[in-house]
């Protein structure tokens, strides 16, 4: 299933989109079930089984093109990003940036909920850079929390499956050594949606194909089959230090070919359309704007 968080009227909510047929919709969840409150809640008390069963036999109510998509995770709890994963990245990095690694660790960071919109909504330009960048990625939400997990049962962890734009202000990961948290933290400068599919739907991680398009080109094309560092390990690995919860989401990496590493850089302008598509969960899709 897809459960997506959305507005209509005025009203926020969450619900279960229905994209096959001739009339896409949704089924709203809003008061199906009693003491949950939005997507993030319903994660955190572990009943998308419960969910699931609600919306079974329903049809949708509310046209898809008439809703405003909201970030998938209205209040997600730990949002973690790895960088430098798929194959290729470490070429991209001069020696000079401090980027590039060859450990045996994946590298990581942290982003906000407020760096985030949603599907169809804008990614935000701000007056202090013109270097708004691209990275389509996938994201692993998280089901069942855990400490310690192992990697051959990370997969039963994983509620499902969303896409995500992180979005990066490129001169601001370089003010300090180390450190790429004020150039990846902006308000609204990436996206997550457009909606979260449930892991029943979806195959091998390693089958998925990615792709980000910027106004119809295609700019990034890989699969996870290349990561150094495979979601599973990623969910493993970052268990050890912190026990994940239901509603955690993990940014699992992004392919080369970000606008950052053309000659000359190609970064975004209001008026450019991004687009991060994998067939088995749908596309993600955002234009720009100025603050």
């Amino acid at each position: 299933m897809k459960f997506l968080s959305y507005s209509h009227g005025g009203h926020a909510s969450f619900g279960v989109a229905v994209t096959d047929g001739p009339e896409p919709g949704v089924i709203d969840l809003g008061e199906a079930l009693d003491g949950v409150r939005d997507l993030s809640d319903l994660l955190a008390q572990r009943r998308v089984d419960e969910a699931r069963a609600a919306a079974s036999g329903r049809t949708p109510t509310i046209p898809l093109d008439s809703i405003t998509y909201e970030p998938t995770l209205p209040h997600p709890g730990k949002i973690f990003c790895i960088g430098v994963n798929y194959g290729g990245r470490n070429a991209e990095y001069r020696p000079d940036e401090g980027a590039a690694t060859t450990v045996a660790r994946p590298s990581v960071f942290v982003r906000f909920p407020s760096s985030f919109t949603g599907h169809e909504q804008p990614l935000v330009r701000p007056p202090e850079s013109d270097q708004l960048d691209y990275e389509g990625e996938i994201v692993a939400v998280i089901g069942t929390g855990g400490r310690r997990i192992a990697t051959d049962v990370a997969r039963q962890h994983i509620a499902g499956l969303t896409l995500g734009n992180e979005g990066t202000i490129r001169d601001w990961v370089r003010h300090a050594k180390f450190n790429v948290t004020q150039g990846k933290n902006w308000d609204r400068s990436g996206s997550i949606g457009p909606w979260m599919v449930t892991l029943d739907e979806i195959g091998d991680f390693e089958d998925l194909h990615l792709t980000t398009h910027v106004n119809d080109e295609l700019r990034q094309d890989d699969t996870p089959a290349t990561m150094a560092y495979p979601i599973e390990e990623q969910v493993a690995y970052l268990s050890t230090f912190c026990t994940l919860e239901p509603g955690d989401i993990i940014f699992t990496g992004t392919p080369t070919g970000a606008g950052a590493r053309f000659d000359p850089p190609r970064f975004l302008v209001p008026g450019d359309t991004v687009e991060v598509r994998v067939p088995e969960i749908g596309t993600l899709r955002n234009g720009v704007r100025d603050e």
